[in-house]
């Protein structure tokens, strides 16, 4: 494992050029503490046609794993190959940063976490959106009791499905894929940084169709099997004691559900969609209309999307926890699994995991 003088940046091997890469590259050009090294796919013409756009180097998977300025490798491939490629940079010597979700299944993600300990490596996961301006401006609300105790609230994600807009969206319904692995980690994880771990859950999933039809280019009028539950709903429990009522679907053509509300013994926080990085914050106390609250931190105003990287970056400098963890993402796939479990056997489900929330971002940023 590479170390270097804190005052240097952090070099960064991206594996994966797909659909998502764009928005972690053009972000990670207003992060100081990344530097970009090489990008790899493992289709060549995909990584070389990013490279190009983003004036980078197009390498080769193990061409990048072998170089030692490359310190962390930010893992953007699909989900269903998420830990095989984490494993891989683990073995390496690299830090892991993955995209969400950490993986298919708990007892899949779980060998990741156990190398990286074994190895002294940190793993990563997104999302990173809990770290913008929105989440974290109602971050500071919490912290201050501005909502007094958190008693309740929702969750909603819910939409007609991503073969209408994904020029490749069959994963999406194949093992590893469904609204809650999908959609799932961004709620969740906003929700754990908001008001700490989960303790219990219960949940329903159906799958209505066994096949979408692909109205998107270049696959338009292709038909795929829906292997997963495509409408998932239920209850989290929390160990501050809140309960939380979640909704995720593919199969909803339209609603008018807050993407999440958060009701406390003194006031009610609406909570801006956790897929972005900034939105609209509102709170109300009993009887009174909601009040806008303007953003008090730093990263609302773009997509900051690589801000879990840079972050982890600075983390390896200064020797502090990172905020987007593996511990955090694995928390967040138990209670994932969790809902499926529970439908199959119409029982609660116990989440054994208990992770500390990420320490709260500073308001002028990183």
């Amino acid at each position: 494992m590479t170390t270097t003088h804190p005052s240097q940046a952090v070099g960064i091997g991206i594996i994966g050029c797909g659909n998502i890469s764009g928005a972690y590259l053009k972000a990670a050009a207003g992060f100081p503490q990344l530097d970009i090294r090489g990008l790899a796919d493992i289709r060549p013409e995909a990584a070389q046609a990013v490279a190009a756009s983003h004036g980078l180097q197009a390498r080769s998977i193990e061409a990048l794993l072998r170089d030692d300025r490359i310190e962390i490798i930010v893992n953007l491939t699909i989900p269903a190959a998420h830990v095989a490629v984490g494993l891989q940079a683990l073995s390496a010597g690299k830090h892991v940063h993955s995209e969400k979700p950490l993986g298919l299944s708990v007892a899949e993600a779980a060998p990741l976490l156990e190398l990286a300990e074994a190895r002294g490596l940190r793993v990563g996961c997104a999302p990173d959106t809990f770290l913008g301006g929105g989440q974290q401006t109602c971050r500071a609300l919490v912290d201050a009791g501005q909502i007094g105790q958190p008693l309740a609230g929702t969750a909603f994600f819910m939409c007609p499905g991503h073969e209408r807009w994904h020029p490749n969206p069959a994963f999406y319904y194949a093992l590893g894929g469904g609204p809650m692995l999908d959609m799932g980690p961004y709620y969740l994880t906003a929700l754990v940084n908001l008001i700490g771990p989960v303790a219990r859950v219960a949940g329903m999933a159906s799958r209505v169709r066994a096949t979408r039809t692909i109205s998107s280019q270049p696959l338009a009028g292709t038909v795929v099997p829906v292997e997963v539950a495509t409408h998932v709903a239920g209850t989290l429990e929390f160990a501050c004691g809140a309960v939380v009522n979640i909704a995720t679907s593919f199969d909803t053509p339209k609603h008018r559900h807050w993407p999440i509300e958060l009701y406390g013994s003194q006031a009610s926080l609406a909570v801006p969609d956790p897929n972005i990085f900034g939105g609209p914050v509102e709170i109300a106390e009993a009887g009174q209309d909601w009040q806008a609250v303007p953003l008090s931190h730093a990263y609302g105003d773009a997509n900051h999307r690589s801000l879990g990287v840079a972050d982890l970056a600075q983390a390896l400098r200064s020797g502090r926890p990172h905020r987007a963890s593996g511990a955090l993402a694995m928390h967040v796939l138990e209670v994932m699994e969790a809902f499926q479990r529970s439908s199959n056997s119409g029982q609660h489900i116990s989440i054994h995991s208990r992770p500390e929330r990420p320490a709260a971002m500073p308001a002028n940023g990183l």
